[in-house]
C-alpha cells in the first residue's frame, strides 16, 4: 500500500515554478523582452535626434518637383487613371508617401497601397495640382527651364525682342495661371513635328554658317524654334537663312486657332463687343500693338519676319496693367477664358496632392525630455507586460496537455484504466498526445492478447494432457487397452502438445533475434509442390480441393532458407485448408510481381473470409478469428505471427486480402535476392 501512496501521491506533486516549463518559459521571454526593450531604446536615443534633424532640415527641392512632375502629368493627360505608375518612382525617388485624391478626398493613386490598411492623410493636403490653375510660388523654381512657347521668351530669332518678355498673359497678371505644358489641341502630330524639325535643323545649319550660334529647341506642342546664341538675336534679321516657315501655323494648329477664336468671339458677342482674329501668338488684329498670350507650345515669334515689320513691339516690362484699353483687357480675358474651356476636356481634373511620411504624417519634433523619458518607460513596461500576459497564455497551453499526458502515463503505470487525452490541436504536443493515445490503445490490446494467450495456451496444453492422462488411468484401471489405436490417440496428443510447444519456441526466437536462417537456391514451384503434397491428406479429410497453378511465366529461383519457407507456407495452406468448407478449393501459386522486383507466394481459399474490421489484426500473434477452441477451427492463434515473422526474416512482407463469404488470399513477397546477411542468417 505504501508504493500506491507513494505513486498517487507523486501525481499531484507539482513541481516548483523555478524548475518547471512554464517557469522556465516565462524567465526567457522576460529577459529576451527586457533585452529588446533596453537596446530598442538606446538605440531609438542615439538616433532619433539625427534622424528627425535630417528630416526636419529637408529643403522643398524634391517636394517641388512631385509636384511638377504631376503638373506636367496633369497637363498632357485627360484623366489621372495612369498615374500610378508615375507616383511610384517619384516616392521610391524621394522615399515620402505620396497620396492623390479628388477635391472630396477620394484617393485616385497612393503609393502606401491598400493592404495593410495605409495611416490616415494629414488634415492639409501638400498642394493642389491643377493645370488650369497653378500656384506660382511652387512652380517658380521650375518653370526656370521651361521653353518659351510654354511660358517665356528667350532671345529667339522669330522675333527682335531684345530681353526675357513673358508673353502670356494669365502668368503677367496673376489671372491666368495656366500650367504651359497644357497645349491641348496645338499639340503637332508626328508627320508635322518631323516637318517642322527638318525645317528648324536647316535653319540651324544656315545659321551656322553665318557664323551664328544657335540651337534647336521644342516646345511642349512639338513646334521647335531657333534660339540664338550670344545675347544677339538681332543677327539674324541680316541672314538670307530660311527662317520663315518656322512661324507658319500647320493644318493641327489652324484648326485648334480657329475653334479657340471662336470661343473667343463668343465671349466677346456677350459683351457686345467686336470679334477680334487670333495669330498663332494669340495676338489679335492687325494693328493693335497688343500680344497679351502666346499659343500652348507655340514660340513668342511664330514668324521668320521681325516682330517689329510685321506688328508694333510690346516693351520688355509688358503687363495686363499696360493695356490702357478697356477693350484690350476685355480680349485678353476672353482669351484667357476661352484657354480654359478649350484645353479643360484636355487635362486632368484638379487634385489635392498629400506629401508625407511613409508612416503616416510628418515627421514631429522629438526632445528627450522628462515627459519622453515617461513616454518611454511606459511604452518599455507595457510591451514587457505584453510579453509575459502573451507567454504566460502560450506557456499555460503548452504545459496543459503535458499535465495530461504525465497523468495519463502514470494511471497507466499504476494499472489503473487511462481515458485517452483529448487532443486540442495539431502541433508537436497534439501528434505526442496522439501517439500516446496510440500506445497506450496498442498496450491494452496486447495487454488483453496476452491474457486471451494464457487462457488459450493453457486450454490448448490442457486439452492433449488431459486426453493423455485420461487413456493413460484407464490403461492402468484395465479400461483400455494398450493396442495400437490406445498409442496412436497418445501420439496424436503428444504431436500437438509438440505443435504448439514449437509455435512458441520459434516465436520467442524471432523476438530474441536468435532465429536463425540458411539461405540457398529454392526453386519456388518446387517447393509449392512439396507443401501441397504435405498438406494433400488434410485437404482430402476436409473434402477441400488443394491445387498448385503452375500456368503463369516462369519464376526465377529464390534465395531462402527452405525450411523456413516451406513452414510459412504451410502454415497458411494449414489454415486456408481449416477455414474452407467442404467442397471449396484452396489454390497455390507463385508469380513476379508487377514492377518486377519482387517473387509473391499466393495463398487463395474459397472459405468464409474474414471480417474487414479484423484485418488489420490478423498477424497479431494470439489473435483468432474464430474465437472458440474447437478442433476444428483450432490453433492457438501463433501461425500467422509467425508467418510474418519469417517473411520479414527472409526480407519481405505479407499482406491478406478478404472478403467475407468469398474467400481470403494471403500474399508473401519475396525478394529474389534473399535476405542480407552470410548463409545462417538472424532475424533483427
Amino acid at each position: 500500500m505504501r508504493r500506491r501512496d507513494d505513486s498517487g501521491g507523486s501525481r499531484h506533486h507539482r513541481l516548483p515554478l523555478r524548475k518547471s516549463l512554464l517557469g522556465r518559459l516565462l524567465a526567457v521571454s522576460a529577459l529576451v523582452a527586457a533585452c529588446s526593450v533596453a537596446a530598442t531604446a538606446w538605440l531609438a536615443v542615439q538616433t532619433t535626434s539625427g534622424a528627425i534633424k535630417q528630416e526636419q532640415g529637408q529643403n522643398l527641392t524634391a517636394d517641388s518637383r512631385v509636384h511638377d512632375t504631376l503638373l506636367g502629368y496633369a497637363a498632357e493627360h485627360p484623366t489621372w487613371d495612369g498615374v500610378a505608375t508615375t507616383l511610384r518612382k517619384l516616392a521610391d525617388d524621394s522615399g515620402r508617401r505620396i497620396t492623390l485624391t479628388t477635391q472630396t478626398r477620394e484617393i485616385l493613386a497612393d503609393t502606401a497601397g491598400a493592404s495593410p490598411p495605409p495611416p490616415a492623410l494629414p488634415s492639409q493636403p501638400s498642394a493642389v495640382v491643377d493645370p488650369m490653375s497653378v500656384d506660382a510660388a511652387l512652380s517658380s523654381g521650375t518653370e526656370a527651364g521651361t521653353e518659351a512657347g510654354a511660358g517665356s521668351v528667350s532671345r529667339s530669332v522669330t522675333g527682335s525682342v531684345t530681353g526675357s518678355v513673358t508673353t502670356d498673359v494669365g502668368a503677367r497678371s496673376g489671372t491666368d495661371r495656366i500650367d504651359p505644358r497644357a497645349v491641348g489641341p496645338f499639340r503637332l502630330p508626328s508627320a508635322e513635328r518631323a516637318s517642322l524639325m527638318g525645317i528648324a535643323k536647316k535653319a540651324a545649319a544656315c545659321l551656322d554658317q553665318e557664323g551664328i550660334a544657335s540651337d534647336v529647341v521644342e516646345g511642349p506642342s512639338g513646334r521647335p524654334r531657333l534660339e540664338v546664341v550670344g545675347n544677339d538675336p538681332a543677327r539674324v534679321q541680316g541672314t538670307l537663312c530660311p527662317t520663315d516657315a518656322l512661324g507658319t501655323p500647320t493644318p493641327t494648329e489652324e484648326k485648334a486657332l480657329a475653334a479657340l477664336n471662336e470661343l473667343v468671339d463668343a465671349c466677346l458677342d456677350r459683351q457686345e463687343r467686336e470679334s477680334v482674329r487670333l495669330d498663332l501668338d494669340l495676338s489679335w488684329g492687325p494693328g493693335t500693338g497688343r500680344e497679351p498670350e502666346v499659343a500652348p507650345g507655340a514660340t513668342a515669334e511664330p514668324a521668320a519676319v521681325p516682330r517689329e515689320v510685321a506688328r508694333p513691339t510690346p516693351s520688355p516690362s509688358f503687363t495686363v496693367d499696360a493695356l490702357t484699353s478697356e477693350n484690350d483687357r476685355a480680349i485678353a480675358s476672353c482669351v484667357g477664358i476661352a484657354r480654359q474651356e478649350q484645353l479643360s476636356s484636355y487635362v486632368a481634373s484638379p487634385a489635392l496632392l498629400f506629401i508625407s511620411d511613409p508612416s503616416g504624417g510628418a515627421v514631429p519634433g522629438f526632445e528627450l525630455s522628462p515627459a519622453n523619458t515617461a513616454r518611454i518607460t511606459g511604452v518599455a513596461a507595457l510591451v514587457l507586460a505584453l510579453t509575459v500576459g502573451a507567454s504566460v497564455l502560450a506557456g499555460a497551453r503548452l504545459v496543459r496537455p503535458l499535465h495530461a499526458l504525465t497523468g495519463a502515463a502514470q494511471r497507466m503505470r499504476d494499472g489503473e484504466d487511462s481515458a485517452p487525452v483529448v487532443v486540442t490541436t495539431d502541433n508537436e504536443i497534439g501528434r505526442l498526445a496522439v501517439a500516446f493515445n496510440d500506445m497506450s490503445a496498442h498496450r491494452a490490446r496486447l495487454e488483453e492478447q496476452r491474457k486471451v494467450m494464457v487462457s488459450d495456451v493453457a486450454h490448448e496444453l490442457r486439452t492433449p494432457l488431459s486426453n493423455i492422462r485420461g487413456w493413460l488411468e484407464g490403461a492402468q484401471d484395465g479400461i483400455a487397452d494398450p493396442d495400437a489405436v490406445f498409442i496412436s490417440s497418445l501420439l496424436e496428443e503428444a504431436v500437438q502438445l509438440q505443435h504448439i510447444i514449437d509455435d512458441l519456441q520459434d516465436l520467442s526466437a524471432a523476438d530474441a533475434g536468435a532465429l536463425r536462417l540458411h539461405p540457398e537456391p529454392v526453386r519456388i514451384g518446387d517447393l509449392l509442390a512439396h507443401v501441397a503434397a504435405a498438406h494433400q491428406a488434410q485437404a482430402d479429410m476436409a473434402e477441400v480441393a488443394l491445387t498448385v497453378d503452375s500456368s503463369g511465366a516462369p519464376v526465377p529461383t529464390l534465395t531462402a532458407d527452405p525450411v523456413r519457407l516451406r513452414q510459412a507456407v504451410g502454415n497458411l495452406v494449414s489454415n486456408a485448408v481449416r477455414h474452407t468448407p467442404a467442397g471449396g478449393r484452396v489454390t497455390l501459386r507463385a508469380y513476379v510481381t508487377g514492377a518486377g522486383e519482387e517473387v509473391a507466394v499466393e495463398v487463395a481459399d474459397t472459405g468464409s473470409g474474414i471480417p474487414e474490421e479484423d484485418l488489420p489484426y490478423v498477424f497479431d500473434r494470439f489473435w483468432r478469428a474464430e474465437k472458440s477452441r474447437n478442433r476444428r477451427t483450432g490453433g492457438s492463434g501463433l501461425g500467422l505471427s509467425i508467418v510474418r515473422k519469417l517473411t520479414e526474416a527472409h526480407g519481405g512482407t505479407a499482406h491478406v486480402v478478404s472478403t467475407v463469404g468469398e474467400g481470403s488470399v494471403f500474399t508473401l513477397c519475396l525478394p529474389p535476392a534473399g535476405p542480407e546477411g552470410t548463409e545462417a542468417a538472424a532475424v533483427p
